[in-house]
């Protein structure tokens, strides 16, 4: 079992490398002048201190960025509030459908309680109470989804409802908001992030546009390379 998963391993690292390999060649990077090699150097040591979580004035930013890179930086942190914002006022039918889990998880625990202290016909009837909450949520939450499959960002996991998908109308397998504080969240809103890693996108994309006279990567196809390469074997 250990040889195959050091092959898996093995392989995934090959073909990343491959990968990278194929993108410096549709987009090389030049001989760098001796001011480029500079201006490199300086933005991998911060961005090697960006990664430790240290402390990069914005004097030290403004210094070896652009000034479309440094603006970058200031737009980026702003979308990052806007959508802190956004996330305050969640639409109605998600908070019907949070309210919905709310209640079942309420009763759930009730009836952990009962059945704890060895009453197990009270703890029977709340754990249907629970039962039938949960269905309720479950059907909301295919209503919601089928009329607005964009309310998908505010789960904290894909979300099938196809038979195998391990999505039921229980406690665990539902999903939770993003914005939820329960202990059965998977994940947080994905699209949301500090501003030290802000800053390190905004530093590594310079670096890697630094002596490429191609057209320079998107933020995007940059963002989601970084993501491809970086993803832990």
């Amino acid at each position: 079992m250990n040889e195959w998963l050091d092959n898996q391993k093995k392989q995934s690292s090959n073909f990343r490398k491959l990968l990278q390999e194929r993108i410096e060649k549709a987009n090389p990077r030049r001989k760098l002048t001796t001011e480029e090699a500079r201006r490199l150097a300086k933005l991998e040591t911060i961005a090697d201190k960006l990664k430790r979580g240290e402390n990069v004035q914005n004097r030290q930013l403004q210094t070896w960025l652009s000034e479309d890179e440094y603006a970058q930086i200031e737009a980026e942190w702003q979308e990052q509030l806007e959508l802190r914002e956004e996330l305050k006022d969640k639409p109605s039918d998600l908070k019907r459908y949070e309210e919905k889990l709310k209640q079942a998880t309420f009763n759930y625990n009730r009836a952990e309680g009962y059945s704890s202290k060895g009453k197990h016909n009270t703890a029977k009837t709340f754990y249907n109470k629970s039962e039938r909450l949960c269905e309720d949520a479950l059907e909301l939450l295919q209503e919601i989804l089928h009329y607005d499959s964009n309310l998908r960002v505010w789960f904290d996991r894909d979300i099938s409802f196809e038979m195998g998908s391990g999505l039921s109308a229980d406690i665990v397998s539902l999903p939770r908001l993003v914005t939820s504080r329960s202990h059965e969240k998977l994940s947080d809103d994905s699209r949301l992030t500090n501003k030290q890693c802000v800053k390190l996108a905004v530093v590594e994309l310079a670096m890697y546009n630094i002596g490429r006279d191609a057209v320079p990567a998107s933020k995007d196809t940059a963002s989601k390379l970084d993501k491809f390469l970086n993803t832990e074997d």
